[in-house]
């Protein structure tokens, strides 16, 4: 089996998503917030790593960007219920299983997944890993990077921001915005091994509502 150098913290358990408003794509933690604890190994993987062994060219910041890039362009998908459309960025085994979440929506909920780039107020890196396979017989080790990301979306906030209006701070709070909110998790994996290298897939889509989250609180 490889040897992945990534885990989910024990808090990270799968939650209770019966009657929510958004039912979940995927059977997977739902990742908030950033960890003290993750955000430094992250940066330690990245410049001690994966920039000086693996892509020297390996840029967070452009990354980000790009990973907004593909949440709009997957999300759109998502909602449309273009499944076939999401084979160019996402893994085979993750269309399978959201394409059966997908049937099991309305029309409403599936509009509730579309999220355009401009309406993500905060995003980071939760989770940097890196997969060697020790068991492959060939001169090269095959070895990936994955990523996982969250995005933070606030419905209309690119209209709010072209009409000069700033939403307060504390928006997660305030009921006019709340049922607006929603948090994307998308983990990210490409190929590194010599002569074999990929593009960036998708292996993992989640989409889901604080406000489900608190209501099951």
């Amino acid at each position: 089996n490889p040897l992945q150098m990534r885990s989910l913290s024990s808090d990270d358990a799968p939650q209770n998503t019966q009657k929510r408003s958004l039912p979940p794509l995927m059977d997977f933690p739902e990742l908030v917030w950033p960890t003290v604890f993750k955000s430094v190994r992250n940066w330690i993987l990245v410049n001690f790593i994966i920039r000086p062994y693996i892509d020297k060219d390996f840029n967070m910041p452009d990354f980000v960007i790009g990973a907004k890039q593909a949440l709009q362009a997957v999300s759109t998908r998502l909602s449309d219920g273009d499944t076939a459309g999401l084979n160019e960025w996402v893994s085979t085994e993750c269309v399978g299983e959201v394409k059966e979440s997908l049937r099991k929506m309305s029309v409403a909920q599936r509009n509730e997944i579309r999220v355009i780039k401009e309406d993500v107020y905060f995003s980071f890196p939760y989770q940097v890993g890196i997969i060697f396979d020790e068991d492959n017989s060939d001169n090269a080790q095959k070895r990936w990077v994955e990523i996982t990301m969250i995005f933070h979306a606030l419905r209309g906030l690119r209209d709010m921001q072209e009409r000069g209006e700033n939403p307060p701070i504390n928006l997660g709070v305030m009921p006019e915005y709340r049922d607006k909110i929603s948090i994307c998790n998308y983990r990210f994996i490409k190929e590194f091994t010599k002569g074999s290298e990929s593009d960036w897939t998708i292996n993992i889509v989640n989409h889901f509502k604080p406000s489900d989250m608190l209501a099951e609180d």
